[in-house]
């Protein structure tokens, strides 16, 4: 079970679950980014970074450099979780542009911060692809809804 990150598993899934609720409960609506390029490099990005975040392919990576950079990486990903749930939360009750740009922001932080803990250096690429892509896409579906 070597090639599979566990902790990556439970981070993954913890911030798809209130995405997948979210659709479950609200009709999802159209993608109003009309640019491919951007819309491709968010997919590539995500898709890329959920999987090495769970599989170990043993290419670029590292591990921890050591326990204390593994307990702050647990720390911040754990804190940046509950940030992410929280602001989940807000966008459910109140849809803002706001919260829309967080729930943007904190899962491309996660998937970043932990290739660069990890020293998992195509996880850092592909999320900064994700990073780029994601924090356009939700830009332009967001930006009409409000001008807060």
């Amino acid at each position: 079970m070597n090639w599979i990150n566990i902790f990556g598993l439970i981070i993954v899934v913890l911030m798809l679950l209130p995405n997948i609720l979210y659709a479950y409960l609200k009709k999802p609506a159209e993608n109003q980014c009309k640019n491919k390029a951007m819309n491709a490099l968010e997919q590539i990005g995500r898709y890329g970074s959920m999987f090495l975040m769970v599989f170990n392919i043993g290419i670029f990576e590292f591990g921890f450099y050591s326990n204390k950079a593994f307990a702050v990486w647990l720390i911040c990903t754990v804190a940046l979780l509950l940030f992410y749930w929280l602001y989940w939360f807000l966008y459910f009750s109140d849809p803002k542009i706001t919260s829309a740009m967080l729930l943007a922001i904190i899962p491309s932080l996660i998937f970043v911060s932990s290739g660069f803990f990890l020293r998992h250096w195509l996880l850092v690429i592909f999320g900064a692809i994700f990073s780029v892509g994601h924090i356009y896409v939700t830009y332009q579906n967001n930006s009409m809804k409000d001008t807060k």
